[in-house]
């Protein structure tokens, strides 16, 4: 008996030393007995615990996984492995749980004896030792080897989604110099504070890598699927870089300024390998460290040629704006007995170098850049002024004059005020000022676009929906918009003569108008034969070569009275002229 004690006392000494919790559970689940070194661990003291079972105790999801472990310890006899974590009073902690057959159990009612461990501190250094792998120790960012790993696995996406990505190579212009005179803790915590920048100028899915030293590079994943939509998209992030690396770093105390040369190769996942694009990056990089540093190269030359190109372009659309190199072309508008209605108001850049620009050279960048708000503020302008001269005088005092309308101008908060300011300060009939928009227009935020056109409609101004069955043209949207006229796209009109099919689109688009008591005017008409037709088909309103080039307002002005001279001699109109 003595011995017995004695053994009794050896194993509960051994027992409360260890640092694991020890279940004995019943096939269902059932604690039958509990040993914990603490009761923090346990979701009800062991007392109480005792003959209830795991699935009354435990969350749902760890009753599940230990439940788990016994029925596989009845089967083979143990169970080792299984982990699982809960909140205890210490925090979230992590178990491991092992579950053995307790020897001599019935087969009807056996027993399992379970030991938990808390691996929480193992857990820990499992993700510390992972992290260190995979992360820079001084920036938290992606080191080279997860860098591979993300650049790899953005290739075979791009294969699958047929989209296109770019990688961006990054280093930091006279870093070394830094180090030298300020201290390599001044230098680190400008890398740290770069890496930061970096991360915040990324898209959430793209990736910055830290190679080491003064080398960062960025993967930008799930671009366009067309190589210059892609390289547009590209600089843009890389512009955006460029400007956050480019401001004063605050540095023990002081402001210190550092700026990064960029180097840019774009991928669409096709027998491209990982390190021939940080390859392709790096050389491009270089190409920004010869060209002056603090800026961007792209690697393929071509692109490149694109890129110079367009930044150039857009430096001096800047500087045509604030030289006024500007100019409105008019080209005349006539209706059916061949009195001049009007004109349209076409943009012209008189360029010091390149000579007169036609829109499509530089319309489709100032829309991209925003740059097409204040040139479209100086159209508007420019052609209420028009409409004041020609008031003046009997002969053209109810012409009407068209000016295109951007999406971005006509959804700016205050359009209708600047439309209603510009025609109030010029002193015009509102109604001689007619607004074109296209169809795609309409169709982005129906709701607003009817707002506004209702709210410029109230003042008098009109509308005409350029290029009209080319888009997405429906009966649904034309029956709610206040339109005025429907304007045929040239397209339709081109081959008219010879293609039935342009025939029929055009005499249904003059039939629609006329359902919906709108008029119709079809521009782009160069032959007589196609005016003909379009006169045949009901069309009253013509546009195009025949009739006149878009010209300056002198040559308009002069062509102008030598055709209404010629009508007055050989046609007296005897009616007002038709609007």
């Amino acid at each position: 008996s003595q011995e017995f004690d004695a053994m009794a006392s050896q194993l509960k000494a051994m027992l409360d030393a260890l640092p694991d919790m020890l279940f004995e559970f019943g096939l269902d689940g059932t604690y039958y007995s509990v040993h914990t070194p603490t009761e923090d661990y346990l979701l009800a003291p062991a007392k109480e615990l005792l003959g209830k079972r795991i699935s009354e105790v435990l969350p749902p999801e760890h009753a599940a996984t230990i439940m788990e472990a016994i029925q596989e310890a009845n089967a083979v006899g143990y169970s080792q492995g299984k982990q699982y974590q809960r909140m205890t009073s210490q925090g979230l902690t992590w178990f491991e749980l092992s579950i053995a057959k307790k020897a001599g159990s019935s087969i009807q009612n056996p027993r399992f004896m379970a030991i938990s461990r808390n691996i929480t501190e193992r857990k820990l250094a499992a993700e510390k030792i992972q992290h260190l792998a995979f992360y820079d120790s001084l920036t938290g960012l992606p080191n080279r080897r997860l860098l591979m790993d993300r650049l790899g696995h953005a290739l075979s996406t791009s294969t699958r989604s047929g989209r296109s990505g770019a990688l961006l190579f990054l280093d930091l212009d006279n870093f070394k110099n830094i180090n030298d005179t300020l201290g390599h803790s001044v230098g680190d915590q400008l890398l740290q504070e770069a890496g930061k920048r970096l991360t915040e100028c990324l898209r959430e899915g793209d990736t910055v890598a830290r190679l080491g030293g003064d080398e960062y590079v960025a993967v930008l994943e799930d671009l366009s699927d067309q190589d210059n939509e892609t390289a547009a998209q590209a600089e843009i992030i890389a512009n955006k870089i460029l400007s956050a690396l480019n401001r004063p770093y605050s540095l023990a105390g002081r402001d210190y300024h550092n700026t990064p040369s960029i180097g840019v190769t774009l991928f669409n996942g096709r027998d491209m390998e990982v390190e021939e694009l940080i390859r392709q990056a790096d050389i491009a990089m270089y190409q920004a460290k010869k060209a002056g540093r603090n800026t961007i190269r792209f690697f393929n030359p071509q692109m490149q040629e694109n890129i110079t190109h367009r930044a150039a372009l857009e430096s001096e659309l800047r500087v045509a704006l604030e030289k006024q190199q500007f100019q409105l072309y008019y080209q005349i508008q006539i209706n059916h007995l061949g009195r001049p209605l009007g004109a349209e108001a076409l943009v012209r850049w008189a360029h010091p170098t390149r000579g007169l620009l036609p829109p499509l050279q530089f319309v489709p960048l100032a829309e991209e850049t925003g740059l097409i708000l204040p040139i479209g503020d100086w159209v508007l302008e420019a052609a209420c002024a028009q409409i004041k001269t020609w008031q003046r005088n009997k002969e053209t005092s109810s012409f009407v004059l068209s000016i295109n309308v951007s999406a971005r101008q006509f959804h700016k908060e205050y359009f209708v005020e600047q439309v209603q300011a510009a025609v109030q300060d010029n002193g015009i009939n509102p109604a001689l000022l007619k607004l074109e928009l296209t169809e795609s227009m309409l169709l982005n935020d129906a709701d607003s676009t009817i707002a506004t056109m209702s709210a410029l409609k109230e003042i008098g101004v009109q509308f005409s929906l350029d290029d009209f069955g080319t888009g997405y043209s429906s009966l649904q949207y034309l029956k709610r918009i206040p339109l005025n006229q429907l304007k045929i796209d040239q397209s339709f009109v081109r081959d008219i003569a010879v293609d039935a099919s342009d025939q029929a689109i055009v005499q249904t688009i003059i039939a629609m108008a006329k359902t919906l008591n709108l008029n119709v005017i079809a521009e782009g008409v160069e032959t007589k034969k196609q005016h003909e037709l379009l006169l045949k088909s009901g069309c009253k309103h013509f546009q195009g070569f025949l009739f006149g080039r878009p010209l300056p307002i002198a040559e308009f002005d002069k062509k102008l009275k030598t055709k209404l001279e010629t009508k007055l001699k050989t046609q007296p109109i005897n009616k007002p002229t038709e609007v």
